[in-house]
């Protein structure tokens, strides 16, 4: 089981491996670029070989990083979209140099309430990104939504939707997060539950697309629509729902990133570790 918590790049990849390492994580999760804008810092070739060298004494990995919050593919306003198409494929390509697993993006928000209309800008601006990108092994992964006003992605057929009108391409897969998933509407706090949150998925897209997993618990309760994480157990998930997500037999396979509320990166060690003591 790999188990890990978003931590900053700012400073290096590798110095984000050594904090990693402190809070107890075997992976970690990171934004591509400024969460609120455009700014992109450069990665050089002696950066990327420290790291090579770290991960390869050390394990880290599989690395998750999470585009900027402020793309959105589904908008009807042509530079928005514009700009997001070429910081996904852009983000793709410096990801990929330096061995990350795959890059996760909120796949849109509907401001318009047309959601075929915004359906389609999203599939024509994904099409355009990976085309952009190339032959690339970090996938972009999709990431399951909680519902709020205008979210594309809080249903297994919309995400599915959207993978078959892309064509099912290998780089591109989803990304669960449990405090989406439980504002949605599904009881992540059994086996039974997630069960049948599996069973969606299976028969919207197929399970063997999920390739990661934000661990969250919500500040609100089942259904509420509404994306507000909370500290591990100390929700409305709680220690039952955080323990049922980690000891599921599918989902515990899958990198797990911590997104929890904390004011110090150190903190995470403290969710790492209840994390853990949840996996059993």
């Amino acid at each position: 089981m790999r188990i890990g918590a978003h931590i900053s790049i700012a400073k290096s990849l590798s110095e984000a491996g050594r904090l990693t390492r402190t809070i107890g994580g075997d992976t970690f999760g990171f934004h591509t670029r400024n969460p609120r804008g455009s700014a992109a810092r450069q990665i050089g070739a002696e950066e990327i070989a420290d790291w090579r060298t770290m991960q390869h004494e050390t394990g880290l990995g599989p690395l998750v990083g999470h585009l900027p919050y402020v793309i959105n593919l589904a908008t009807p306003k042509d530079g928005i979209r514009e700009f997001g198409e070429r910081v996904v494929g852009e983000d793709l390509k410096r990801c990929d140099a330096f061995g990350t697993y795959g890059i996760v993006l909120h796949p849109g928000h509907d401001t318009e309430g047309d959601r075929p209309a915004a359906m389609a800008r999203i599939i024509a601006h994904l099409n355009g990104a990976l085309q952009a990108a190339g032959q690339v092994s970090t996938l972009l992964l999709l990431e399951t939504m909680a519902g709020q006003t205008g979210e594309v992605g809080a249903t297994p057929a919309e995400i599915g939707a959207l993978l078959e009108a892309v064509g099912h391409p290998a780089g591109l897969g989803v990304c669960l997060d449990s405090c989406h998933l439980f504002a949605a509407g599904y009881d992540m706090r059994s086996r039974a539950g997630i069960d049948a949150m599996l069973a969606e998925m299976d028969a919207a897209f197929g399970r063997d697309r999920i390739r990661a997993m934000h661990l969250n618990d919500s500040k609100f309760p089942q259904g509420s629509h509404k994306d507000r994480h909370e500290k591990l157990g100390q929700g409305e998930l709680g220690r039952q729902g955080i323990a049922a997500v980690l000891q599921h037999p599918f989902l515990r396979e899958l990198p797990f990133i911590i997104e929890t509320p904390v004011d110090d990166h150190r903190e995470y060690a403290g969710e790492i570790a209840v994390a853990r003591e949840l996996a059993g």
